[in-house]
C-alpha cells in the first residue's frame, strides 16, 4: 500500500499543483468585487444571472452543444456499424482516417473552414460549377451554421470510436439468432442491436457534449458575432475587457454546468450497465 501511495504520489502532486490550485484561484477569483479594494461578494454570479443576455447566451450555448451532440451520432452510427459489422478489412485504414484531424492543430481546422466555407471559397465554386446554385456567395459564414459544422467535424471522432467499440463487442451469433427467429433487419435493430450499443452513445454524448459547451474556438473564427457562445464571453472577459472577476464567475458557471450534465450521463449509463 505504502509503495503504490509512493509511485502515484509525482502524479497526485502535478495534478495538485498544476489543476486543482489553479482551480481554488479562479474560485476565489469569482468572489472578488471590481474596484481597488477588492471585497468578497456575490455580485459577479448575480450579474449573471440577473441579465437576460447571459441566461439567453446559455441556453443558446447549451441548444447547440445538443445540435451538435445529435448530428455527429446520426453521422457516426452508420460509420461504425459498416467498421463493426459490415466490412472485414479496412477496419483499421478507415480508423486511421478518422484519427487523423486529432494530428492537426484545431486552430488550423477551424481555419480550413473558414476558406472552404467563405462566399467565393472552394465550396460555393463546386456548387456554382454543377449548376446548384446561381451565385457564389453561400451566406453560410460567420452565422451559427457554420459553426456548427466545425464543432461536429471536432468532436465527430469521439462519437465514432465510442460507438464502434460498443459494437465491436457486440456478439454476432446474438444478431444471428434474432433473424434465425424471424425478426427482420428493422426488429433486429430495434430490439437487439440500439439497446447493446446505448452505452456506446451515451458516452461519445458525453465526450462530444461536454466540451462543445465550452469550446470558443470555433464559435469565434467561423461563426463570428452570430457564434458567440458562453465560451467566447469568457475569453473576451479574459482577454479583451480584463474583467478576470466576473470572467472567473462564468467559468464556475459553465463547469457547474458541465458537471451536471456529465453526472446526468453517468447516471444514465450506470443504468444501461
Amino acid at each position: 500500500m505504502k509503495k503504490k501511495v509512493l509511485l502515484m504520489s509525482p502524479a497526485m502532486f502535478i495534478l495538485f499543483a498544476f489543476a486543482i490550485v489553479p482551480l481554488f484561484i479562479m474560485l476565489y477569483y469569482s468572489f472578488l468585487s471590481d474596484g481597488e479594494t477588492a471585497r468578497l461578494t456575490l455580485q459577479n454570479y448575480a450579474k449573471f444571472f440577473s441579465k437576460g443576455f447571459y441566461l439567453k447566451l446559455t441556453w443558446k450555448t447549451i441548444k447547440m452543444s445538443l445540435i451538435v451532440t445529435f448530428i455527429c451520432m446520426i453521422l457516426a452510427y452508420p460509420m461504425a456499424y459498416i467498421m463493426a459489422k459490415a466490412i472485414n478489412k479496412g477496419k483499421n485504414l478507415l480508423l486511421l482516417l478518422i484519427i487523423i484531424p486529432f494530428w492537426t492543430s484545431q486552430l488550423v481546422r477551424a481555419y480550413s473552414w473558414l476558406v472552404f466555407l467563405r462566399d467565393g471559397g472552394v465550396l460555393a465554386q463546386f456548387l456554382n460549377s454543377m449548376g446548384l446554385i446561381r451565385s457564389t456567395d453561400l451566406g453560410i459564414l460567420f452565422t451559427s451554421k457554420a459553426a456548427i459544422i466545425g464543432l461536429v467535424h471536432i468532436f465527430f471522432p469521439y462519437m465514432v470510436i465510442t460507438i464502434y467499440m460498443a459494437l465491436e463487442k457486440l456478439d454476432n451469433s446474438i444478431i444471428d439468432a434474432s433473424r434465425s427467429l424471424g425478426a427482420g433487419p428493422v426488429e433486429t435493430f430495434r430490439r437487439i442491436i440500439l439497446p447493446l450499443s446505448r452505452p456506446g452513445i451515451i458516452t461519445g454524448s458525453i465526450l462530444v457534449f461536454v466540451p462543445c459547451l465550452g469550446s470558443f474556438v470555433e464559435p469565434r473564427i467561423l461563426g463570428g458575432v452570430n457564434g458567440s457562445v458562453i465560451g467566447t464571453v469568457i475569453e473576451d472577459q479574459f482577454f479583451e475587457i480584463y474583467g478576470w472577476n466576473f470572467g472567473a464567475a462564468i467559468a464556475f458557471i459553465l463547469l457547474s454546468m458541465v458537471l451536471l450534465s456529465m453526472g446526468g450521463m453517468s447516471i444514465l449509463l450506470n443504468k444501461e450497465k
